[in-house]
């Protein structure tokens, strides 16, 4: 029989091909924040888009004596308070038919025994193909007992034609031997193409909008190098405390945390070259080359910087410093606030320093990528002229108000010739119709294609570590963080390590 072509379907309908075929994800450690506030209302958002299958099952498993509409009742809560798009009743009633709940313990063989059977049970009532996902949103040091179960009840094994799919949270690791150690228990148990590991920036329209601004226009790439780039910056600032993650954050610290997935993501993609194709494959290529050409700097007493916050006023309240956060240790030295000098040693960057900072209670919820460009090189205006100009820039918002922004130099109106910054600005949110997907729905969605674009692999992973542990073990070595008030914008000594190489941190 000849495949007809289909008389419904739009050639223009972009949607078409992001459409996930028949297949179900499994959330072990569904209780959790993670789960209740991102994972579940992305997979109703999904449903609501039209993208999953009509048969698309979402498995719990979890500590829980729950029954099967239990688990449905918390899903519809966390969708009700969370989800991004309008709840409709028909969305959720066709999503709730494939909802089942697995109760039981990680080391329990039981429980994994009835998983299988509701694996099996739902290929044959909701035609999910044999096609699972596994969602591991539990505590790192859980993670290898799940996947030797997973293995262990042939739940890793997909039957023939189907295949199983295992993703992985951050923290991978906590230096680069632990980072090692769990790729290799992870791949015992899946194939490399088969692991996920997700850093939700990746999911993020305005991280891969650098991407579109660089390759898909002619106006930036030729100033994208060190011919007319001076310093590029990368902030990732919250403005909260640790809230109720004392247990998970204590010994992690801000650098373990944000600076070796998150920011070393953003400065790979902001560093790399182009790209033969948007493949996962040519991507990770280019990615890498720019990770392995990251130097750290030689002194890293004057280079590197950690904090740590202490009570200070925020949002109009007073709010507690970090060693009177419940279940800290009074003498801890884990870092809230870090910021490193990094440089790429190849020939597009050579001698540009890389400025990475992150840290909580600071002023502001913001993350962005500054590229700062040089000061023109002569300058027939008097001094008194320019007095108020600052350097060029190119802003890259990644949230919240997400867009881009460039600022420049304009004369201000008047008979004198006076010039002053100026800013264009692009924001999503007024340019485009639709909002922007939240960053899990996008990753789900390339989980259940199998599109590993936006998603580490494990040498970028392993080459971070590598990047970050010289500095851990300098830290530990030194002394403690320094104390800065909750509410500013970090240790004093992170402004002079910027100001020994004459420039300063840009305000968000």
């Amino acid at each position: 029989m000849s495949s007809a072509a289909n008389p419904l379907r739009d050639a223009q309908d972009r949607r078409l091909p992001r459409i996930a075929g028949p297949s179900g994800l499994v959330i072990f450690g569904v209780t959790g924040d993670l789960s209740r506030k991102k994972l579940m209302p992305a997979v109703y958002d999904l449903a609501n888009r039209g993208l999953l299958p009509p048969g698309f099952s979402l498995v719990g498993f979890a500590r829980r004596e729950w029954e099967d509409q239990d688990f449905c009742q918390v899903v519809h809560d966390s969708v009700k308070q969370y989800a991004r798009t309008p709840f409709r009743e028909e969305v959720w009633r066709q999503l709730g038919e494939g909802m089942r709940f697995v109760p039981g313990v990680f080391d329990d063989d039981d429980a994994f025994a009835r998983l299988k059977s509701t694996i099996e049970e739902l290929d044959k009532s909701r035609g999910t193909g044999g096609n699972f996902a596994f969602y591991l949103s539990v505590p790192p040091k859980f993670f290898p007992t799940v996947l030797e179960q997973l293995k262990e009840h042939g739940l890793s094994d997909a039957p023939d034609g189907s295949w199983r799919r295992a993703v992985i949270e951050k923290p991978f690791g906590h230096d680069l031997a632990s980072a090692q150690e769990l790729n290799r228990v992870v791949h015992r148990v899946f194939r490399q193409s088969d692991v996920f590991r997700i850093d939700h920036y990746l999911g993020k329209e305005t991280v891969q909008n650098i991407l579109a601004l660089r390759f898909a226009n002619t106006m930036f790439e030729p100033l994208w190098n060190r011919s007319y780039v001076d310093h590029v910056q990368i902030t990732m600032a919250e403005d909260i405390g640790i809230g109720g993650r004392a247990g998970y954050y204590d010994g992690i610290g801000a650098a373990r945390d944000v600076i070796q997935n998150h920011l070393l993501q953003l400065l790979a993609l902001t560093a790399m070259e182009e790209p033969v194709s948007f493949d996962a494959k040519a991507l990770v290529t280019e990615k890498l080359k720019v990770l392995n050409a990251v130097r750290l700097p030689k002194d890293l007493g004057r280079h590197t910087v950690r904090g740590q916050y202490r009570a200070g006023w925020q949002g109009g309240e007073k709010v507690p410093g970090y060693l009177e956060e419940e279940g800290i240790d009074p003498a801890s030295r884990t870092d809230t606030y870090a910021a490193i000098k990094l440089e790429i040693d190849n020939r597009r960057w050579a001698g540009v320093p890389f400025y990475l900072r992150t840290g909580k209670r600071l002023g502001r919820r913001v993350t962005e990528i500054a590229v700062v460009f040089q000061r023109a090189p002569y300058s027939p205006f008097d001094a008194t002229d320019t007095r108020e100009l600052g350097q060029n820039a190119l802003v890259i918002r990644v949230q919240p108000d997400e867009g881009v922004m460039i600022r420049f130099g304009s004369k201000v109106p008047g008979t004198s010739m006076e010039i002053r910054d100026v800013t264009m600005d692009f924001a999503y949110g007024e340019s485009f119709t639709e909002s922007s997907p939240e960053a899990y729905e996008r990753l789900i969605l390339d989980v259940l294609l199998g599109d590993a674009n936006l998603f580490p692999r494990h040498q970028e992973v392993e080459r971070s570590w590598e990047i970050l542990d010289p500095v851990e073990e300098y830290w530990d070595a030194h002394g403690r963080p320094e104390p800065y008030t909750a509410g500013t914008w970090g240790p004093q000594a992170a402004d002079e390590m910027l100001a020994r190489d004459g420039r300063s941190w840009r305000r968000p």
